[in-house]
């Protein structure tokens, strides 16, 4: 179910994240404008929404839901006009988004809020390009977006109050799951955790101490089969039986605290980085992207199924 007062989404950046997040409108019966400053960015664009179409429809469209109601626009403006949200997905670079931040806040009304799909930028710094900053909100999905349910709802120094919850009520109403941390910091929340795996992971790999298709294998099949259902402070909470998470923590704490004592801080030198590679090129065993993708898809969409359901 959408919001029944937001009918018009403007997608401005149409790589792999705007595109999927193009889709995901257009299956909750939303008009897409998009736009995308790229060659060939149209014919990609709509390859893309064609290839994710199947796995929306595992999901279930929404009323008036077709790829039909999607315009795609060569420039900025016209994307734009009309617009009743706009989901922004332009590079990471902190200038260009400042000038693509100026230009839609001059082009649009002041009460239609401008979300942010970056993975790093605080949103204090991009909305300063702004009129009208408190409209100008992160709306930080997780990839692909047109099927994971996480939206980072986070606010500027300027952002009102009434953006955030517009912003919030928009995700929740086309069947996202918002969350809203109360501060603002680089990575924003999941990615800050992602991160901290990274950094081990990448750890592990520099001292010989697994394979990248090991480490891989210890998440996929280990862990992320928990994460996908519970969060890590809820797993805890499991782990401790009738004592709940304070159970955990009498017993776990102190070698906790000694893993995280060990923990390793890896630099990512090039050397590194080939290593990874090669790894990661080893584990594909030639399996292509494509492969890959679909896999992953079918999976969460059974995982997807499987929350629903409980």
């Amino acid at each position: 179910m959408t919001d029944p007062t937001i009918e018009r989404v403007a997608v401005v950046g149409t790589g792999v994240i705007g595109a999927s997040w193009t889709a995901y409108f257009l299956a909750r019966g939303l008009r897409v404008s998009a736009t995308d400053p790229a060659p060939g960015a149209r014919e990609r664009l709509t390859a893309a929404v064609a290839r994710h179409w199947p796995a929306l429809e595992r999901i279930g469209l929404s009323n008036g839901a077709s790829q039909s109601n999607l315009t795609f626009h060569e420039d900025l403006e016209s994307a734009l006009s009309g617009a009743q949200f706009v989901q922004e997905n332009g590079p990471e670079r902190e200038d260009l988004k400042l000038d693509l931040l100026r230009r839609m806040d001059a082009a649009l009304p002041e009460d239609v809020v401008i979300a942010s799909s970056t993975s790093g930028l605080l949103m204090s710094r991009v909305q300063r390009a702004c009129r009208h900053p408190s409209r100008v909100v992160l709306g930080h999905p997780f990839n692909p977006p047109h099927l994971i349910p996480l939206v980072e709802v986070i606010g500027g120094e300027a952002t009102s109050a009434v953006s955030l919850e517009r912003a919030m009520a928009f995700y929740r109403a086309i069947g996202k799951r918002p969350i809203h941390p109360r501060k603002e910091l680089k990575g924003h929340i999941a990615n800050r955790l992602q991160a901290a795996l990274w950094r081990e992971a990448f750890h592990l790999v520099s001292i010989g101490a697994a394979s990248v298709a090991d480490i891989d294998d210890a998440i996929a099949y280990g862990p992320g089969l928990r994460w996908a259902v519970l969060g890590p402070f809820a797993n805890l909470h499991l782990s401790g039986g009738e004592g709940g998470l304070q159970h955990t923590l009498d017993h776990l704490g102190p070698p906790m605290q000694s893993w995280w004592d060990d923990l390793g801080t890896p630099e990512l030198t090039p050397e590194l980085q080939r290593k990874v590679v090669d790894g990661m090129n080893a584990a594909l065993d030639g399996r292509s992207r494509e492969s890959m993708e679909t896999e992953r898809d079918r999976v969460m969409l059974e995982l997807l199924k499987a929350r629903c359901d409980l």
